[in-house]
């Protein structure tokens, strides 16, 4: 039988591999991870149109098992190999593992249940811890650093969004139904995006007290989220600094063989080619 150690050791490697990116065994196994959680949330999606559906039905059905079987072992091994599963149990990316997870199990007992494994898509933050997109933010002094600081938050910011009026578009095709318009998730998730940003258009509208209260709360977030990508380049902007200019304070100095005239004042040699200047 193995020793203890070994089992030790065992456990170790695995969850370096699960819980750090700073190998590439572990980047590769997140990387795995959001393109299976892409796949899962695209699959949801296109399961509940209509025509699609009865089409695919069977494929859509093993899929999601196949899916929910794949984040069952992940969140089994989690638990085994983290240095505090009851920690890592009640912690965000915890709870939000294990109800990614649950809706397919409860649909045997609950029918239409499956529906809710939409709540993947918060899996997806992970792509910020991944490839360390974080670092990107609040780091600029300069007005080229400060545009790319923004564009990073406001990819972020897209991100959020995003996963926003999927859950949003999800709860609104479970409270309305096709009664009221919302006859897939799809559908649902046009009514957010087109609520979330005031658009109005109309087409469809809730009818229930429920719908209403949610539509509702999307509205009020409306007005709150049209300004964050403008308040994040204002204050990017505020805080650039001009980029200075390299030459300004060199003396111009003229080399005698390339004839470049930027150089330091105490320079011996050229810059560019190297050749011995003129003494002062």
């Amino acid at each position: 039988m193995p020793s203890t150690d070994a089992k030790r050791s065992w456990r170790d490697k695995l969850g370096h591999i699960i819980f750090t990116t700073n190998s590439p065994a572990a980047k590769a196994f997140d990387v795995a991870l959001l393109v299976a959680i892409v796949l899962s949330v695209f699959a949801v999606c296109l399961e509940t149109v209509k025509g699609i559906e009865a089409d695919y039905h069977r494929l859509f059905f093993a899929a999601e098992w196949v899916f929910t079987i794949i984040f069952t072992l992940e969140y089994v091994a989690r638990l085994a190999t983290a240095r505090k599963p009851a920690r890592y149990a009640r912690s965000f990316f915890g709870v939000i593992d294990l109800l990614s997870i649950l809706p397919t199990y409860l649909s045997i007992l609950i029918p239409g249940a499956q529906s809710l494994i939409i709540i993947r898509v918060f899996r997806l933050i992970r792509v910020f811890r991944v490839f360390k997109l974080a670092r990107f933010v609040g780091e600029s002094e300069i007005l080229l650093d400060a545009i790319r600081a923004s564009r990073e938050k406001i990819i972020v910011f897209i991100v959020g969004v995003t996963s926003l009026t999927v859950v949003v578009g999800s709860l609104m095709y479970l409270i309305e139904g096709q009664d009221s318009g919302f006859t897939s998730i799809p559908q649902g998730i046009y009514w957010a995006i087109v609520t979330l940003t005031t658009v109005g258009y109309g087409s469809i509208e809730p009818a229930t007290v429920g719908g209403r209260v949610l539509a509702s709360v999307v509205m009020i977030l409306g007005y709150g989220i049209i300004a964050v990508p403008t308040g994040i380049v204002t204050a990017e902007l505020t805080r650039a600094k001009p980029r200075p200019n390299p030459a300004a304070h060199l003396a111009p100095r003229e080399c005698p063989n390339c004839a470049d005239r930027s150089h330091e004042p105490d320079s011996l040699f050229c810059r560019k080619c190297g050749a011995a200047l003129a003494a002062t």
